[in-house]
């Protein structure tokens, strides 16, 4: 398989998407951040000593996904139609943030989602991390994406 990023002679470069065709894309992705069961209970009856932990990980996860051009050295710039941060306790101890991203570009909207799970993320550790510095981020990963030229893709049970 060709690497896009980079030319014949190995340079990275940026890919030319001026000729691809403008398709509907979605792309879903997680990430897991696990942490003390005190720590998630605090978050849950919104006793966290810097506000609505939740709440701020969904404004931070939007605001990441519409700077990944910037934060991606190789990311278009793309017009995002819509963003969804979904976050949830699945365990005493973990939380899953899933973000779904939609846009009609030339391009696709993977990096997007994977950095607005990232860093919603990131942003639960930065609010908590006070109470439970041994909270770990892991599982982020693409769920699922459709559209462009390489068509769908889904991550079976793995």
């Amino acid at each position: 398989m060709e690497l896009t990023h980079l030319d014949e002679t190995g340079a990275a470069r940026m890919v030319d998407v001026g000729e691809k065709a403008v398709t509907r894309r979605t792309a879903c992705a997680q990430s897991v951040i696990t942490m003390k069961p005190e720590t998630l209970c605090m978050i849950c009856e919104d006793r966290a000593p810097k506000g609505d932990v939740f709440a701020c990980a969904r404004i931070a996860g939007i605001m990441a996904a519409k700077k990944t051009s910037e934060l991606i050295p190789m990311c278009h710039p793309i017009p995002i139609e819509s963003v969804k941060i979904d976050i949830e306790a699945v365990s005493d101890t973990q939380v899953r943030i899933i973000s779904t991203l939609r846009c009609s570009h030339k391009t696709g909207i993977e990096m997007e989602a994977l950095t607005a799970a990232s860093i919603a993320a990131l942003t639960i550790y930065d609010m908590c991390k006070a109470v439970d510095r041994g909270m770990r981020i892991d599982q982020t990963l693409l769920l699922h994406k459709d559209g462009g030229r390489s068509g769908e893709y889904s991550r079976t049970n793995e």
